[in-house]
């Protein structure tokens, strides 16, 4: 799945990301950054690059997996950005559910809507991280 630019730039940014959270977050920003990390390690190899039609299992199980922990992080901390990126991966478990109630999507479309709510999870999670820190540093403990 990292065989094109796109996606080499896209892993890249979710990796700095992910860099960021775990030096400068607290840990709500860690196991949300961990969470995606593992998420898109996971969705790599689960997904079933012959298949263009129909649900992939393993992806949609992934998928929910994340949704639950921002669901949970959303629930337990005092955070806003757990919120936002719930709302953006419940758009792409319901892109999963369209295919699974046999709407057929199209291809291109389905992979858009993931791909973008995917970047805005990550921008909640940078956006959280930032927030968290500046409040620290404006406490004076970082």
């Amino acid at each position: 799945m990292l065989d094109t630019a796109p996606s080499q730039i896209g892993f890249l940014l979710a990796a700095l990301v992910a860099a960021f959270a775990f030096l400068k977050g607290d840990e709500p920003e860690r196991i949300g950054a961990g969470a995606f990390l593992l998420g898109v390690f996971a969705a790599l190899l689960l997904h079933d690059r012959t298949a263009l039609t129909g649900v992939q299992w393993g992806v949609l199980a992934v998928d929910l997996v994340f949704l639950g922990v921002c669901a949970a992080l959303a629930w337990k901390s005092r955070r806003s950005w757990p919120v936002w990126a719930c709302g953006f991966q419940s758009l792409v478990v319901m892109s999963h559910l369209l295919a699974l109630v046999d709407l057929r999507p199209a291809l291109a479309a389905f992979y858009v809507v993931i791909n973008l709510a995917g970047y805005a999870v990550l921008a909640a999670i940078a956006i959280g991280t930032w927030q968290a820190w500046r409040d620290r540093r404006a406490e004076g403990l970082a």
